[in-house]
């Protein structure tokens, strides 16, 4: 199996850590790719992903698969024994689900936004809009704020253990520095949980 990223973007780190966190970091062959010099835009790279986006998992048969979440489901359904990281029963599959969404919708998705639309990074392939990404940057902060309320008292976002909810956050948090969205002082509770998961081994891959 292959993944096709370009390491240092934050949807490739999500699934690395998924992967070292279930002890499957040596099933697959990394792609190393480089976006802005367009080797997403390659006619072959858009027969794997018509999106054009990393990372896409291309499995023995050559079929392949996109977006991270849906990477991160393939492997939590094919190797059971691993560790779960999406939940086991139905009522905390859901749980999970749910944070996954907040957390795509509410941050970093805007945390992309902000970061396409006010550093010009993809000016070549886009129309930046400033004032767009001054909008998403208040819906980040708005959100973080949200966070630091949850986590008084909780080690972990959410069933009181580790799960892909706390690494999609983790990376969004670090991806968010771009922009210069940072923990501080002020945000007791998320700055201790940044502190704990930055202590996991899977926070280095």
């Amino acid at each position: 199996m292959k993944i096709y990223e370009m390491a240092k973007a934050p949807n490739p780190r999500r699934v690395r850590m998924f992967l070292q966190e279930k002890g499957l970091l040596d099933k697959v062959e990394f792609v190393e790719m480089d976006l802005t010099k367009g080797d997403n835009l390659t006619p072959e790279f858009r027969a794997l992903n018509p999106m054009k986006k990393v990372p896409v998992l291309e499995l023995e048969d050559g079929t392949s698969i996109a977006e991270t979440m849906a990477i991160c489901r393939y492997f939590e359904e094919s190797f059971t024994d691993a560790p779960t990281l999406l939940g086991d029963t139905a009522l905390e599959k859901a749980q999970v689900e749910q944070w996954l969404r907040w957390l795509e919708f509410y941050f970093f998705m805007p945390t992309g936004m902000c970061f396409q639309h006010s550093t010009g990074y993809f000016k070549d392939r886009m129309t930046p809009i400033p004032e767009w990404g001054e909008v998403c940057r208040e819906t980040v902060l708005k959100f973080v704020s949200f966070l630091e309320k949850h986590l008084a008292g909780k080690d972990y976002l959410c069933l009181d253990r580790f799960t892909a909810a706390d690494i999609n956050a983790f990376c969004t948090m670090e991806f968010a520095r771009v922009v210069d969205i940072r923990v501080g002082d002020e945000s007791p509770n998320l700055k201790a949980w940044l502190g704990r998961i930055k202590q996991r081994e899977s926070a280095s891959v």
